[in-house]
């Protein structure tokens, strides 16, 4: 008898080889008993076969068939116990082998990870792209507080540079020369839808020169000035909790969806505005809502201003109009916090 060799250094070739063809302890059990019961059953009709079987010379084909199955029904029933008894140590063996082949399967991959280092590079590769979309949120929100800062300090520069700002005048003549300033603010021309929602997906980058324009010139209007200050507020909360709203990919709603909602539906029929489907930003976003009144106070005013400026922005827009603004970072925000806060229920 020779012995098996170990299948775990291959385990691929494991089921390659053959189980070992021996006699097990059963079998030979069954083997010797059935030796003894046909040596027996042999040894009773030589011995007690008498003159009154001879003398009698009839066939009886029932008595024929009763002792063929006295003789060999118990030798059959010795070969079924062995037979199961072979199986199941055939079943544990190649449960043995299974084991072995899976645990040299896990040792070659985890081998394999180590000397690829691919966990590590993984790692590395996920931080790496985690820092670059922090850098770049955070340089196109310090050129947004500089463009901010300059737009604030120009009408300062303007009161300076008028005769009314002179410290000759009395106090009355400095709100006269204020007076045109109004008037010119109230009969300056609208600003232009398409410029509008690009102001609201905010610059792409730094060298975006087309999103500051548009920029610069949304934060001129008084209202288009105060939804984006609202949207910064809250996409720099946001950030803080690594939330981007370039990661998001959130189900489109239709336009006739969000004209619904401007005119007051609530319920099912927008629920399909709430489409952002990121598990992960909406339990941080719903976390953030309880635990911080800061943030919570930021994104209903958020939520409130960008409301009022859709009711009227669907007056007058197409349904081009409204599948571009959906598609800005303002309006993902507006998704994100909206479906958080139940504003679509």
């Amino acid at each position: 008898m020779t012995n098996t060799p170990d299948p775990r250094p291959t385990p691929v070739g494991v089921y390659d080889q053959p189980l070992p063809e021996r006699l097990s302890n059963a079998e030979k059990i069954a083997l010797g008993l059935s030796v003894v019961w046909l040596l027996g059953a042999g040894l009773f009709f030589v011995v007690m076969r008498g003159s009154s079987a001879r003398s009698e010379g009839s066939y009886d084909p029932l008595t024929f068939v009763m002792v063929i199955l006295a003789v060999f029904l118990p030798v059959a029933m010795f070969w079924v116990a062995a037979t199961v008894a072979r199986t199941s140590r055939q079943i544990r063996e190649e449960n043995r082998q299974l084991r072995a082949a899976i645990d040299a399967i896990r040792e070659s991959h985890a081998a394999d990870m180590a000397r690829a280092g691919g966990g590590e590079g993984s790692i590395a590769r996920k931080l790496d792209e985690i820092a670059a979309a922090q850098r770049k949120t955070e340089t196109t929100l310090a050129t947004f507080h500089s463009i901010r800062a300059t737009e604030a300090a120009r009408p300062d520069v303007a009161r300076a540079e008028t005769p009314g700002d002179t410290p000759g005048l009395p106090a009355g003549v400095e709100e006269q020369v204020d007076l045109p300033l109004a008037v010119e603010l109230e009969d300056s021309p609208p600003l232009p839808r398409a410029t509008f929602i690009r102001a609201l997906n905010f610059p792409e980058t730094a060298e975006d020169e087309v999103g500051f324009g548009a920029l610069r010139q949304a934060l001129k209007d008084r209202q288009s000035a105060n939804l984006i200050q609202a949207a910064q507020d809250v996409l720099t909360l946001l950030s803080q909790d690594g939330i981007y709203m370039d990661d998001l990919r959130p189900d489109m709603a239709r336009p006739e969806v969000w004209r619904r909602f401007a005119n007051g539906e609530r319920g099912r029929v927008v629920a399909a505005l709430g489409g952002i489907r990121d598990r992960s930003s909406l339990a941080l976003t719903a976390g953030r809502m309880r635990q911080d009144p800061v943030f919570r106070d930021a994104a209903h005013h958020f939520l409130r201003r960008f409301d009022r400026m859709f009711v009227d922005f669907e007056k007058t827009a197409s349904d081009q109009d409204i599948t571009a603004l959906s598609e800005t970072r303002t309006s993902r925000a507006f998704m994100l916090l909206g479906r958080v806060a139940g504003v679509f229920n």
